[in-house]
């Protein structure tokens, strides 16, 4: 496929995209919204909705009884383990729900540190949201954990290897990373910190909730132990996922009640779950898995759930990176911002950070909000990349584009920088 072709697709794509999320019919004063805020959370298409409604309102019950509805429950709850070890690279049987990542991980945190103590040591980033630091460094109050922080260059926001490898050592028990930076964008080198986790004989914990909007997960290829992601950063209701291979979940000393299943996934899962929010996740992956089929010809993908992930993923890619160009040079274009994070053709998901001279990052967003161009601003629980940055207290202005951006509302954001910097 040419570039020029991968473009048109990815235009296409677009434009089929926008029809299906009610959201983007909404407009404030007078202007249709641009939603840049995806990093912290994306509008929901009808299909996932109608999900939740329909789970709601014909099947509702609990799990493991002997009638209709929680039959159907049951089911829906397998078939959407299915749909995530698609999604994945995974077994069903490896797939977890809970409330959000940042639960799912103090609770494998917590399973986790039961077997280690003084002398153990986990290697986590500085480039990280902070809930795959904390529940680490939780650790090292409660069992003697010694936590070891990797830095990043402020030169292009990526992570600094030499200091990754300095940090890995025998005593390392697991390395903590982030598929990619929610702040800066930053696609980091898994499959790199995987080898050195391997190096020394830990496990290794992928947080993809900011890249697997962008980037389709691979668990086998890269070669993770667990790995966490939360629906609604991909078109999804607030529900989270968590991927473990299989036999270290069932050896896990999980903190459960002694009735609760024991069985592998559920013996992870806390109490009774979200129903509907795992219905919308099913229907969000079928949303997702139907765009890639409806572009197979364009894409060349093949016919698995699996496959039209693949292709739909690879438009999005396309997508992505011709946006994040177009947003980066107009904003650098602009007098008195200041970009953060890699530059267009590193590997980077399309949301840039960037601050604007004289004003707080929260002062640009109200203004922007007034244009009807939504965008986050402050730390974004990336609260160490900030402070590495100098922007504790004015914070950064985040911008994110997803599958339903245009080049006219990026358009629209640059203008609206530059009439307010």
């Amino acid at each position: 496929m040419t570039a020029t072709t991968s473009a048109d697709a990815a235009t296409a794509l677009t434009a089929q995209v926008r029809v299906a999320f009610p959201a983007l019919d909404r407009r404030h004063r007078g202007a249709p919204v641009a939603y840049f805020d995806g990093p912290g959370g994306t509008q929901v298409p009808q299909a996932v909705v109608d999900a939740v409604a329909d789970y709601l309102l014909h099947h509702n019950a609990n799990t493991d009884w002997h009638y209709p509805t929680s039959h159907e429950t049951d089911a829906m709850i397998a078939e959407a383990r299915s749909a995530l070890a698609d999604f994945l690279g995974g077994r069903p049987d490896e797939v977890a729900f809970g409330a959000n990542m940042t639960t799912l991980t103090f609770h494998l945190a917590r399973a986790l540190g039961r077997r280690w103590g003084t002398g153990d040591e986990i290697v986590v980033t500085d480039l990280d949201h902070h809930a795959n630091i904390d529940p680490w460094r939780a650790l090292a109050a409660e069992r003697g954990v010694m936590v070891r922080a990797v830095t990043f260059h402020r030169d292009g926001g990526e992570l600094d290897w030499d200091a990754f490898e300095a940090a890995v050592s025998p005593r390392t028990r697991l390395v903590a990373v982030g598929a990619a930076s929610n702040a800066l964008g930053t696609v980091n080198d898994v499959a790199r910190a995987a080898r050195l986790a391997r190096g020394v004989g830990a496990l290794l914990f992928v947080d993809a909730v900011h890249s697997a909007p962008h980037v389709l997960p691979d668990v086998r290829a890269l070669d993770a132990d667990f790995l966490a992601c939360s629906a609604y950063k991909f078109y999804g209701p607030h529900i989270g996922v968590l991927w473990s291979r299989r036999e270290l979940l069932a050896g896990l000393d999980v903190p459960k009640v002694e009735p609760a299943p024991d069985r592998v996934p559920d013996r992870i899962e806390t109490g009774t779950l979200s129903h509907e929010g795992i219905a919308g996740t099913l229907a969000v992956v079928e949303f997702l898995a139907g765009l890639g089929g409806s572009g197979r010809e364009r894409a060349g993908a093949g016919g698995s759930r699996r496959e039209r992930l693949m292709a739909t993923y690879s438009l999005l890619h396309a997508h992505g990176e011709r946006l994040v160009k177009r947003l980066w040079d107009g904003l650098a274009a602009v007098p008195g911002v200041t970009l953060y994070g890699p530059r267009p053709g590193r590997p980077r998901t399309p949301t840039v950070a960037f601050a604007v001279r004289g004003r707080t990052s929260h002062e640009v967003a109200k203004a922007l909000a007034d244009q009807a161009v939504f965008v986050s601003s402050g730390d974004f629980y990336a609260a160490t990349v900030l402070e590495r940055l100098g922007y504790t207290r004015d914070g950064l202005v985040r911008a994110g584009c997803a599958c339903y951006t245009t080049e006219e509302e990026v358009d629209r954001l640059v203008a609206g920088v530059a009439r307010n910097s």
